[in-house]
């Protein structure tokens, strides 16, 4: 089985997302990061717990 890991989001393709939604641009910029992170850590910690079996 191939190992991998979630290095984070497209931010750019993020931000073009809220803007078609009509979300603040400037917003979206402040909290994707801290977003993107916890569910990048997240998302790595449940592929690591299903590899242990």
């Amino acid at each position: 089985m191939t190992q991998g890991a979630v290095l984070g989001w497209d931010l750019g393709a993020a931000l073009a997302l809220a803007h078609a939604l009509g979300i603040d641009t400037l917003i979206a910029a402040e909290l994707l990061p801290e977003i993107e992170a916890v569910m990048a850590r997240k998302l790595n910690e449940q592929m690591e717990g299903g590899r242990d079996g």
